[in-house]
């Protein structure tokens, strides 16, 4: 697997040579920004969102998020700044970055999240996160109780309340989502329309629920990179979110020449 070096000079390449055909998608937990103890508790540094803007801005709009958050918890996070975004592994979306959100799920059944807040209860330490179109349990605090956490999830979808649902596992996290739900879809949708229908896709992630995304660009012949370890699909890897940050901060700099 190539090295940083190598990650940072495909990403300056691809932003600056050919910027005009590429489009770029970004997740954000992991891989723009570091891993909090709890979602609420990571910051997006200035620079960061200069960066975007001018990317945003040359890359005529072709820009988007790509995350597990909702499109509320991003908006929020890069404030003032609004972009192109796919919240909940694609189950909400929007392609421009002034347009009202579209869904491609509905929020999940009322008893299954209830159900799923009280599992969190019953394991002190992890969080519950309903973001209405999915519901994640995170146990960083708790890391032992992986293994019991998973077994009851996977008890309760294989009821009558997880019909159409699966379990997506993450850093730290599981989260419930929607079957017809993953980041390669949000890519495929993004590519059918402007500003991105066209372009060659270059997407970065960090964690297994961003393989899906990487397996999408690397089947249309874009560019997938990845943050902190080798992912499939990923032809080079950045050492951490500060690095790619840097590079991304670079990359803009020089487009703005």
């Amino acid at each position: 697997m190539p090295c940083e070096a190598s990650a940072s000079a495909l990403l300056a390449e691809w932003l600056s040579s050919s910027w005009q055909a590429c489009s770029l998608f970004l997740d954000v937990d992991g891989t723009l920004l570091d891993i909090a103890e709890t979602p609420d508790a990571v910051r997006v540094p200035p620079e960061l969102l200069a960066a975007l803007a001018t990317l945003q801005r040359r890359l005529g709009g072709a820009l988007a998020l790509v995350s597990g958050r909702s499109l509320d918890s991003l908006d929020a996070l890069f404030a003032p700044l609004r972009l192109a975004a796919s919240g909940g592994h694609g189950a909400q979306w929007r392609q421009l970055a002034d347009e009202a959100p579209r869904h491609a799920s509905n929020a999940l059944d009322a008893a299954l999240r209830e159900r799923l807040a009280v599992l969190a209860q019953r394991h002190p330490g992890v969080l519950a996160e309903d973001k209405g179109s999915s519901f994640a349990l995170h146990y960083r605090a708790v890391p032992e109780v992986a293994p019991a956490l998973a077994a009851a999830l996977d008890e309760l979808l294989a009821g009558p309340l997880g019909r159409g649902l699966r379990l997506l596992p993450g850093k730290m996290v599981f989260e419930v989502i929607g079957r017809g739900c993953d980041k390669g879809l949000a890519i495929r949708r993004f590519l059918a329309a402007p500003p991105f229908r066209g372009r060659w896709p270059l997407f970065i992630g960090d964690d297994v629920t961003d393989e899906a995304a990487l397996a999408v660009v690397a089947e249309l012949g874009g560019l997938g990179l990845s943050v902190g370890r080798a992912l499939p699909g990923a032809r080079a890897v950045f050492a951490d979110a500060a690095a790619l940050r840097a590079a991304l901060v670079e990359a803009a700099g020089g487009l703005a020449r």
